[in-house]
């Protein structure tokens, strides 16, 4: 049985295995990976950037529709922050109120709430592309209890731009023979390029906490 990194670095072709078996419904299983990976805490680890980029590719090789993916990862990624918003509104105070906890990381709440202290609603937007926190900051929304108006418009246009920008660099670049032919070495690279935002905030917090 392969391995969760396995199937990561080559998600293009356990996709196409996967459509070849279950046909249209694999937009089913793609829409339940991206509202999953933004609409529950502690699913951060799930495919987000990668597994775009990837769709995108298979868009060109006429796998998948190109519009037909793009819309339904735009609704799952939309309702997948609503349902985190409304965690956090309802049950953030209460499942964080442990200094320690098995499943919520107080280190990415905190994290996130200090993107907030800087950027203001704008977060729900840039964290779209900053894993981890792109799971957090819907959640902390809810916590501090962000007009749900105003946090819906940015939901909704952080999810658009989240999706046009992977599906289409999937679309235009994953298919050229040098990206196909390493592909998982891509896939690598999108995750390490995009997760490399993250931690340098999460460093430079945590000195600034020290001094």
């Amino acid at each position: 049985m392969p391995d969760f990194l396995d199937i990561l670095l080559h998600i293009d072709i356990y996709l196409e295995t996967l459509f070849s078996q279950v046909g249209n419904w694999i937009y089913v299983v793609l829409f339940f990976i991206v509202f999953s990976e933004t609409g529950f805490v502690v699913t951060p680890f799930l495919p987000g950037d990668s597994l775009l980029f990837t769709v995108g590719a298979l868009s060109a090789r006429e796998l998948l529709c190109l519009w037909s993916s793009f819309i339904i990862l735009s609704i799952a990624a939309t309702l997948g922050n609503t349902l985190n918003y409304h965690i956090g509104r309802y049950l953030g105070p209460k499942v964080f109120s442990k200094e320690k906890s098995r499943f919520f990381n107080k280190k990415h709440l905190h994290t996130t709430a200090v993107f907030y202290e800087k950027y203001g609603a704008k977060t729900i937007i840039i964290a779209r592309f900053l894993p981890v926190l792109r799971t957090f900051a819907p959640f902390v929304a809810g916590i501090g209890r962000m007009k749900y108006g105003k946090f819906q418009i940015y939901n909704m246009l952080g999810s658009l731009l989240w999706n046009a920008s992977f599906i289409l660099s999937g679309y235009y670049f994953g298919n050229i023979p040098f990206v196909k032919e390493n592909f998982s070495i891509f896939i690598l690279g999108i995750i390490i390029v995009s997760v490399i935002p993250t931690v340098i905030k999460a460093i430079s917090i945590k000195r600034s906490e020290a001094k």
